[in-house]
Protein backbone atom coordinates (compact mmCIF):
# COMPACT_ATOMS: atom_id res chain seq x y z
CA UNK A 1 0.00 0.00 0.00
CA UNK A 2 1.45 3.15 -1.14
CA UNK A 3 1.12 6.24 1.51
CA UNK A 4 0.17 9.69 0.04
CA UNK A 5 2.95 11.63 1.18
CA UNK A 6 1.84 14.74 0.55
CA UNK A 7 -1.55 14.48 2.43
CA UNK A 8 0.34 13.30 5.43
CA UNK A 9 2.57 16.46 5.49
CA UNK A 10 -0.90 18.78 5.46
CA UNK A 11 -2.57 16.41 8.01
CA UNK A 12 0.26 16.37 10.53
CA UNK A 13 1.26 19.86 10.90
CA UNK A 14 -0.01 20.25 14.23
CA UNK A 15 2.70 18.08 15.56
CA UNK A 16 5.13 20.38 14.22
CA UNK A 17 3.69 23.46 15.26
CA UNK A 18 6.13 26.25 17.73
CA UNK A 19 3.11 25.88 19.89
CA UNK A 20 3.37 22.57 20.73
CA UNK A 21 4.16 22.30 24.81
CA UNK A 22 3.02 25.89 24.80
CA UNK A 23 0.62 26.96 27.62
CA UNK A 24 -2.37 26.43 25.61
CA UNK A 25 -3.92 29.69 27.80
CA UNK A 26 -1.88 32.28 25.70
CA UNK A 27 -3.56 31.41 22.91
CA UNK A 28 -6.99 31.96 23.98
CA UNK A 29 -6.98 36.01 24.95
CA UNK A 30 -9.84 37.55 26.71
CA UNK A 31 -10.00 40.19 23.73
CA UNK A 32 -11.53 39.26 20.32
CA UNK A 33 -10.48 42.14 17.88
CA UNK A 34 -8.89 42.70 14.58
CA UNK A 35 -5.89 44.14 15.96
CA UNK A 36 -4.45 41.93 18.61
CA UNK A 37 -4.08 43.37 21.75
CA UNK A 38 -0.80 42.70 24.52
CA UNK A 39 -2.68 39.38 25.54
CA UNK A 40 -2.02 38.13 22.79
CA UNK A 41 1.21 38.89 21.98
CA UNK A 42 2.56 36.08 23.65
CA UNK A 43 1.17 33.31 20.92
CA UNK A 44 1.60 35.75 18.47
CA UNK A 45 5.60 35.68 19.23
CA UNK A 46 5.15 31.79 18.92
CA UNK A 47 2.99 31.85 16.12
CA UNK A 48 5.88 34.18 14.06
CA UNK A 49 8.32 31.29 14.32
CA UNK A 50 5.99 28.64 13.71
CA UNK A 51 7.19 26.31 10.78
CA UNK A 52 3.53 25.54 9.62
CA UNK A 53 2.14 29.13 10.61
CA UNK A 54 0.27 28.79 7.27
CA UNK A 55 -0.97 25.23 6.77
CA UNK A 56 -2.54 26.19 10.74
CA UNK A 57 -4.33 29.70 9.37
CA UNK A 58 -5.40 27.62 6.60
CA UNK A 59 -6.84 24.63 8.96
CA UNK A 60 -8.46 27.25 11.21
CA UNK A 61 -10.27 29.15 8.55
CA UNK A 62 -11.35 25.90 6.86
CA UNK A 63 -13.02 24.69 10.09
CA UNK A 64 -14.69 28.19 11.17
CA UNK A 65 -12.17 27.54 14.27
CA UNK A 66 -13.87 30.65 16.04
CA UNK A 67 -12.10 30.99 19.33
CA UNK A 68 -8.22 31.75 19.69
CA UNK A 69 -5.07 32.57 17.85
CA UNK A 70 -4.37 30.17 14.82
CA UNK A 71 -1.91 30.80 12.96
CA UNK A 72 -1.25 34.08 14.00
CA UNK A 73 -4.75 35.39 13.43
CA UNK A 74 -7.38 36.09 15.57
CA UNK A 75 -11.44 34.68 15.43
CA UNK A 76 -11.62 38.22 14.52
CA UNK A 77 -9.42 37.90 11.06
CA UNK A 78 -10.14 34.88 10.34
CA UNK A 79 -13.88 35.72 9.65
CA UNK A 80 -12.77 38.75 7.79
CA UNK A 81 -10.23 36.09 5.76
CA UNK A 82 -12.96 33.71 4.92
CA UNK A 83 -15.58 36.48 4.11
CA UNK A 84 -13.44 38.20 1.80
CA UNK A 85 -13.15 34.57 -0.33
CA UNK A 86 -16.95 33.98 0.26
CA UNK A 87 -17.45 37.40 -1.61
CA UNK A 88 -15.08 37.17 -4.00
CA UNK A 89 -15.42 33.82 -5.11
CA UNK A 90 -12.28 31.53 -3.97
CA UNK A 91 -11.95 28.64 -3.13
CA UNK A 92 -11.80 27.78 0.99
Amino acid sequence: MAIDHSRAATSDWHRRAACVGQDPEIFFPLADTLAPGADAQAALAVCRRCPVLLACRSWAISHGEDAGIWGATTAAQRRAVHRAAVESGAPR
